[in-house]
């Protein structure tokens, strides 16, 4: 018995083996997933990136002669008080059996402006050529657009386009940074060192999985909501409050200026660095099911040790031998248990799955013992003792902070019931003595 018990222990550690293959297996449908949520967020535009309203005025610099100026690029403003209210309506759009949460972002800027102290950075020879100033805004894929950009101030609403200040020097300054965003401008050749105006701007675009608006004034307010139930905040500030319920959510972010640490105006370079600082909506499925099936076949061996061992403990208690055959029949079932798992978890989600796909395997593996032992009441005992162990995993798999914990306390429990079971074994011997129970 003691040779036989190491035999187990080590047909255990080769099951984890055809695991390898499961997981592969759960990685290929998770990277065509990737595929299909990049093919149809590539259409409606993707993870979008939104920049509210910046003033952007193209600086020059004298030639070595001093006869003529040279675009050097563009020096931006940012206005001192920004808002920004961003309405989204969410949906899920399905291709094959792969899921891909999308939305719609109506988006409301608001911002206010003070010139009168601006170009203080500038180096002394450089200057700002006003007649060219623009106000721009920008996303980070213009195929998500659903209506054109505008602007509103002083009463009048006007139409925003892809921005030729940006795209000229873009073309002859090569020093001019690579935002990744499309920017939209609106030429305002009124605009002055001693301006004070405030606008809005509307944008209106599409997207998919993720919606990030970058901290654009020197003090900014964040407001997003809409009909989505499980969304996820994340960039480099939390939101200061929040609520969420299953009809939808609300967000709202307050970016001091010292917060921000990034000055109130400067080189273009400024734009790309506030990106990191930028609050985000993640529009995320509850239960992925991909990532859930993974982290259950990281319990595996655990799983393996805990059904070998209630089959050798009933062996010990019946003195019925179970050929190793059996047990790797036994270690097949579970293995095909997340095959089962993952087909029907892609189909109606992990939970359902996971109830289904379990149910089968303990019926299986319950009435397997019940024909071994040749005991319908071994095969009841056996259904109640795998159902918990499957309880066990799926306990493990949905409390994620506590799941070492309980994990250890059961591997304890379980090393201390196979001791007590098999304390009356005579392991040199060539039988099994029947231990009390």
């Amino acid at each position: 018995m003691g040779v036989k018990l190491i035999t187990v222990g080590v047909l255990a550690l080769l099951m984890t083996i055809p695991a390898w293959f499961v997981d592969n297996l759960v990685d290929d449908h998770s990277q065509r997933a990737a595929e299909v949520s990049q093919s149809i967020g590539g259409v409606l535009g993707g993870s979008q990136i939104f920049l509210g309203p910046v003033v952007a005025v193209p600086y020059t610099s004298p030639d070595s002669s001093g006869l003529r100026r040279i675009d050097q690029g563009v020096y931006v403003i940012f206005p001192t008080v920004g808002d920004a209210d961003v309405v989204t309506k969410s949906e899920v759009r399905q291709r094959s059996l792969f899921k891909v949460p999308v939305y719609s972002a109506t988006i409301e800027f608001k911002a206010m402006y003070d010139l009168t102290s601006s170009a203080v950075n500038l180096p002394q020879n450089d200057e700002l050529d006003w007649k060219r100033a623009e106000i721009i805004t920008g996303a980070s894929d213009s195929r998500g657009a659903l209506a054109d950009a505008t602007i509103t101030s002083g009463g009048t609403t006007r139409p925003m386009a892809l921005s030729g200040l940006m795209n000229y020097l873009a073309l002859n300054a090569p020093n001019t940074p690579e935002f990744g965003l499309k920017i939209f401008g609106l030429p305002v050749g009124t605009l002055g060192r001693d301006s004070k105006f405030d606008l809005t701007a509307t944008m209106k675009f599409s997207g998919s999985e993720k919606l990030t608006v970058l901290p654009f004034g020197k003090t900014t307010s964040i407001t997003v909501r809409g009909n989505w139930a499980n969304p996820g905040f994340g960039g480099g500030f939390l939101p200061v409050a929040q609520s969420i319920a299953p009809t939808g959510f609300q967000a709202h972010w307050s970016i001091p200026f010292i917060a921000r640490g990034i000055g109130p105006e400067g080189k273009s370079e400024l734009i790309s660095n506030l990106l990191p600082l930028a609050p985000s909506v993640a529009f995320v499925e509850l239960a992925n099911p991909y990532q859930f099936v993974t982290r259950s076949l990281k319990y595996v061996l655990l799983f393996l040790c805990l059904v070998f061992s209630a089959f050798f403990i009933f062996e010990t208690t019946t003195g019925k031998r179970v050929h190793p055959a059996q047990y790797f029949l036994i270690g097949t079932a579970q293995l095909v248990f997340y095959l089962l798992l993952l087909s029907i978890a892609e189909r109606i989600g992990f939970a359902a799955a996971f109830a289904i796909a379990s149910a089968a395997t303990v019926s299986l593996i319950s009435l397997n013992a019940g024909w071994i032992f040749e005991s319908r009441q071994l095969g009841l005992r056996a259904a109640v003792v795998f159902s918990m162990v499957y309880g066990l995993i799926y306990t493990l798999l949905t409390l994620e902070d506590e799941a070492l914990l309980i994990g250890s306390a059961v591997s304890f429990l379980a090393i201390a019931t196979i001791m007590y079971f098999t304390r009356s074994i005579n392991w040199y011997s060539q039988e099994s003595s029947r231990a009390s129970t």
